[in-house]
């Protein structure tokens, strides 16, 4: 391997196209996933006039909360398609960070639904308002139903990363259509008001357990923090115990997006010459960890 201008080892190892191409999913398992997104996208639009018709916030709620998922992945998976566009001289990683930005963004986007939802269910504490139990209980069923139905083809469908995001998703989903169910049954048979604002805010408590989630792991990305299933002690015991390594020093791990991993480091050589083997040994190493981007910097030990 030739030596870059600045004299430094690029490891760009063969496993990026593997790792982007896994991310999207074989095209069967895409197809699944993105007739699962649009199925729900569509009944949520549904259950969002149905929310308001019936005046059930307990269905707007759980409109919103599948709103949210369907927007998360179709988002996501756009971000990734827009990803397989080459790098240029100005974007030289391309544009794998879209996928961090739109999860960011609807990361944010659910923050501001789970506020609307707080506000409205306590104002609806303070003055219940009329509901439909009946039409709340017909919706929330054909929603439970159309749930159990993607979450079957998503589990028969392969389960690429997008495909098991999208699974996950649909679970929560299923638990909003149950609480929906619910709240429609205790209005309908017991006149309790009072729990559709309830039962919203748990469907508020689920949307905002996902949306931290995903904040916390865009901005964990932003930030450039070593991924959480890498052990940095790992890498740099396992590069310094190469034969002819002294020591390893300036180790940084870094995520490019969700499937995409970076590292650089400067490595303190015995004997110069050795550079090609240890290269390659440092090469296997890194396989070992999925890291597909890698710039190694070799040095001579001073005397």
């Amino acid at each position: 391997m030739e030596a870059s201008p600045l004299g430094r080892e690029d490891l760009s190892l063969d496993t990026d196209t593997g790792h982007l191409e896994h991310h999207l999913g074989h095209t069967g398992a895409h197809g699944h996933f993105l007739w699962a997104v649009l199925l729900t996208l569509s009944f949520a639009v549904i259950e969002a006039v149905a929310g308001w018709w019936s005046g059930s916030l307990a269905l707007l709620s759980d409109a919103g909360h599948m709103v949210t998922d369907s927007s998360a992945l179709g988002l996501a998976a756009l971000a990734a398609w827009l990803a397989r566009r080459p790098p240029s001289s100005r974007h030289t990683y391309g544009l794998v960070r879209l996928e961090i930005l739109a999860a960011l963004f609807n990361g944010l986007l659910m923050l501001g639904l789970i506020g609307w939802i707080a506000w409205e269910s306590v104002q609806r504490l303070a003055a219940p308002q009329l509901v439909l139990g009946d039409a709340v209980m017909l919706v929330a069923g054909i929603g439970l139903i159309i749930n159990l139905l993607v979450a079957w083809k998503l589990h028969h469908g392969g389960m690429d990363l997008n495909t098991r995001a999208a699974f996950l998703h649909v679970l929560g989903d299923l638990l909003g259509s149950v609480a929906a169910l619910v709240s429609g049954a205790l209005i309908y048979w017991l006149d309790w008001l009072w729990v559709d604002p309830i039962l919203s805010l748990l469907v508020a408590l689920l949307i905002l357990v996902s949306a931290l989630r995903l904040l916390r792991d865009a901005v964990h990305v932003l930030l450039e923090a070593v991924p959480g299933h890498i052990a940095l002690d790992e890498i740099a015991r396992g590069l310094a115990g190469i034969s002819g390594v002294h020591s390893v020093h300036d180790l940084h791990v870094w995520a490019l997006s969700s499937g995409q991993v970076a590292l650089s480091a400067h490595l303190d050589l015995e004997v110069m010459d050795d550079w090609p083997r240890i290269l390659e040994e440092a090469r296997m190493q890194l396989r070992l960890f999925g890291i597909g981007h890698a710039t190694l910097q070799p040095e001579q030990m001073p005397p």
